[in-house]
């Protein structure tokens, strides 16, 4: 008989005469006559409760059953004269697929965030990563789906680069030179002898290229890995994480903003109404207040403040801040979480940064002083989007990446797109992981990601 998911199973409408489920052991207790087996698939947060029978064949190999264990099920759907689930499954025979020894380091107890990063290998069979998961699956199809809704077309952008979309410099090279043995040429690594024939990179944003097809297409998006050589250990950075990134043709920035409070409202919309189960684990035992906080951001227009006004507000609060409020530099999460989580209480779309901050892609504006650059702040993340309008002048761009000491040779493509029939244009990336720390109430990225890659660790 075809395996049925324990999730098809556990939503059934009436009782079944037969179903097939495959899982694994969660937790077993002996009765007289019985053993009480919870079987879980990873399809759902619940669990399938087994009634198994001293006259199975095997009953006595099934007793000695342990967590982690995996078994194949038949038996009979019945309704569950016991509290807790609707159903279970009477079963007929259990087939022992294999045995877990007794080293099995989950065991039916609470496991600390910490331990289970270094295993994070097996971490995703505990309910709350199984959950957190299970939503970050969810909402990878959301993106696509909102985007595809409202005519975006996607785009794979390239993940080796030999551009710095940033203009930080702190990107991993990708070489096949030998380290050991470093080719050199006037005292500098010679990359004309490399792959490429010059220095390549893991691209810190796939903008550039969206840019291109934006340019083409209309409206586009990319959604892919992202990587920062960034020696930080601290709960909002890793080495490697996931962006969303839209690119709008003939879009303003007041476009720009309307789409990401669109976007975010959006996503945390469908994770409440396709992932309620998941979500109510997290509400429980993680973060009380989560459900409040989202329904609060779903519900909110969001504010809209220029930079210059947000730094007044910070200087006139009355706090004591870590990180001096001062025009000429970026906001930090202390600064964020005020504005959205006490003097507003909810969202803040802040805008027009100085340029001195700030890419060199991004538009000037008429002040000489700021660019046209937006960061959406939610309560309890701060930032969870940066964007921009676009600077679409071919001489302002040039001139903005003199100021910045770019070579204008690796940009030649790009500066063409402003030189062949350049529009205004503008989008925004949104880090994925952000997002999931929002929407579960994670305050930790590595607990977000499958296997996260931060300083000093790549184990898995």
């Amino acid at each position: 008989m075809k395996r049925m998911k324990i999730l098809t199973i556990l939503n059934s409408d009436t009782p079944l005469d037969e179903v097939c489920a495959k899982g694994w052991v969660r937790t077993r207790r002996d009765s007289k006559g019985f053993s009480f087996i919870e079987i879980n698939d990873g399809s759902c947060l619940k669990n399938l409760q087994v009634i198994a029978a001293d006259s199975l064949t095997n009953y006595e190999a099934v007793t000695k059953l342990s967590t982690g264990s995996a078994v194949a099920v038949t038996g009979k759907l019945i309704e569950s004269k016991g509290s807790g689930q609707q159903w279970e499954v009477a079963a007929n025979k259990i087939d022992i697929i294999s045995i877990a020894p007794e080293t099995y380091p989950l065991q039916k107890k609470r496991h600390s965030d910490e331990f289970l990063r270094t295993i994070a290998h097996l971490r995703p069979r505990t309910n709350k990563y199984g959950a957190a998961f299970r939503i970050r699956s969810e909402l990878s199809y959301a993106i696509h789906k909102f985007f595809r809704d409202r005519g975006f077309r996607y785009i794979h952008a390239p993940i080796i680069t030999a551009s710095d979309c940033e203009g930080a410099g702190e990107m991993f090279r990708v070489t096949t030179l030998a380290l050991d043995l470093l080719p050199t040429k006037d005292g500098k690594a010679d990359y004309s002898l490399d792959f490429f024939g010059t220095e390549a990179n893991l691209t810190v944003s796939g903008q550039l290229s969206a840019e291109m097809f934006a340019l083409a297409l209309g409206d586009v998006y990319t959604f892919g890995p992202t990587f920062r050589a960034e020696n930080s250990n601290t709960s909002r950075h890793a080495a490697e994480f996931w962006m969303v990134e839209p690119e709008m043709a003939f879009c303003d920035l007041d476009g720009n903003m309307d789409l990401a409070e669109e976007f975010v409202k959006y996503l945390i919309d469908h994770a409440c109404k396709e992932c309620n189960e998941d979500l109510e684990l997290f509400a429980r035992f993680v973060d009380k207040n989560l459900m409040a906080t989202l329904d609060n951001i779903v519900s909110s227009d969001f504010i809209r403040l220029p930079y210059e006004a947000a730094l007044e507000i910070l200087k006139k609060s009355g706090k004591t801040f870590e990180y001096e409020v001062v025009f000429g530099k970026d906001l930090q999460t202390e600064h964020e979480r005020y504005l959205t989580e006490q003097h507003y209480k909810k969202p803040v779309v802040v805008y027009n940064y100085p340029k001195s901050i700030k890419p060199f892609y991004m538009r000037l504006n008429t002040d000489n002083t700021t660019v046209a650059a937006m960061d959406v702040l939610v309560p309890s993340i701060g930032e969870i989007i940066g964007g921009s309008q676009r600077e679409e002048r071919l001489g302002v761009l040039e001139q903005r990446m003199d100021e910045m000491g770019l070579p204008k040779g690796p940009y030649w493509w790009y500066l063409d797109s402003r030189r062949f029939g350049s529009v205004e244009h503008s989008g925004f990336g949104l880090g994925f992981e952000r997002l999931l720390m929002l929407i579960t109430g994670i305050k930790n990225i590595r607990d977000v990601i499958p296997f996260p890659r931060t300083p000093n660790s790549i184990d898995f």
